[in-house]
């Protein structure tokens, strides 16, 4: 038997907890080493949609499937020890009935090894909500600027910028909570909305161009990074710039390729050092 020693893995219960005592990091991951790096600071890992975009090059997350989320969510697991790792359901997949949508979180859950999964909509899916609490499935909800339903919004637009909206998004942020999800995500949402839903909800809120007063933040792990050089939405902080360094450092291996500076004897087997 192993004697390895296996780091304590945060639960969702010790999420809620950290209401009002202490800031939620929280960061997303596609892959196990991306996982791996992330690890030790992430309380939350979102295996998020995102990835249909980040990952596979396409204009939205609406493509991704339940395979790809699966299959994705199961790396990420796979390189943790300590984050809370949290797989999002893809579009299609729960919205149809309660039923429906325990079937496919179950489903994520088992293949996965998920703590938890996080779902796109307010009021109209607190029904499934409740359903899937009430059978052992811990839920994140997501609501603000929710990219599965750009068309619907008429794009990628800031959410509770006029008064009824925000109305709305307080009154979800409400029936959510009461419905029992351990959390909500509040996406590119006016700050004061988003504010005014963190002092009145009873579970902890994580902000992506949100409001500082959220009880965390997340932000796509390769938009901080610098990854990306064609987009990056206004609300994100580039802590590195590391996808100009990527360019260089091939740029440099193919100018060594090119001029056979590359590679020497010394990088080949069966010759003598």
């Amino acid at each position: 038997m192993s004697t390895q020693t296996r780091q304590h893995r945060i639960t969702v219960p010790e999420i809620k907890a950290k209401k009002g005592r202490e800031k939620i990091v929280s960061l997303t991951a596609y892959n196990t080493w991306m996982a791996q790096l992330i690890d030790s600071v992430s309380d939350i890992t979102i295996v998020g949609d995102s990835l249909g975009m980040v990952a596979y090059g396409f204009e939205s997350t609406l493509p991704v499937t339940l395979d790809m989320m699966i299959y994705h969510g199961a790396a990420v697991v796979k390189g943790t020890q300590r984050t809370c790792v949290v797989v999002d359901m893809p579009f299609g997949t729960y919205q149809e009935s309660p039923q429906q949508a325990f079937r496919n979180c179950a489903l994520v859950m088992q293949k996965t090894g998920a703590q938890a999964v996080k779902l796109e909509g307010g009021k109209e899916i607190a029904p499934a909500v409740e359903f899937l609490v009430n059978r052992g499935i811990p839920i994140m909800s997501h609501i603000g600027l929710m990219p599965q339903h750009i068309y619907s919004m008429g794009g990628f637009k800031a959410q509770g910028m006029q008064e009824e909206t925000a109305r709305k998004l307080l009154q979800d942020a409400k029936i959510l909570s009461e419905s029992g999800a351990f959390s909500l995500l509040i996406e590119g949402t006016k700050e004061e909305v988003a504010r005014e839903i963190t002092s009145e909800a009873s579970i902890p809120t994580i902000g992506i161009g949100a409001s500082p007063a959220c009880d965390g933040q997340v932000l796509v792990t390769e938009d901080l990074l610098g990854l990306f050089s064609d987009y990056t939405p206004s609300f994100v902080k580039k802590y590195a710039d590391i996808g100009t360094q990527i360019k260089s450092t091939v740029k440099q291996f193919s100018d060594e390729v090119r001029s056979q500076e590359f590679p020497q004897l010394c990088h080949c087997f069966g010759v003598k050092k």
